[in-house]
């Protein structure tokens, strides 16, 4: 099953790091810490702007916060 992205349900995802994951479609960086995901923004000088608030509650329950947990297993 390919990753897909939590915001935009894209599957157009490609991994930039150890554990780090970007959707090229909505341009939002995913990052796995042990079991926990964090979500960003990429913003126009290149800063992060944390997501989390947005995405970590409904993470729990969708599949592909599933599949990005997976995929590192």
């Amino acid at each position: 099953m390919p990753l897909k992205c939590i915001n935009c349900n894209s599957s157009d995802i490609g991994k930039i790091g150890p554990h780090q994951y970007f959707c090229w479609n909505c341009c939002i960086e995913m990052s796995l810490a042990g079991e926990k995901l964090d979500v960003y923004q990429v913003e126009e000088d290149g800063s992060l702007s944390s997501l989390n608030d947005l995405f970590i509650d409904e993470a729990i329950d969708e599949p592909q916060a599933t599949a990005l947990y997976s995929d590192r297993r």
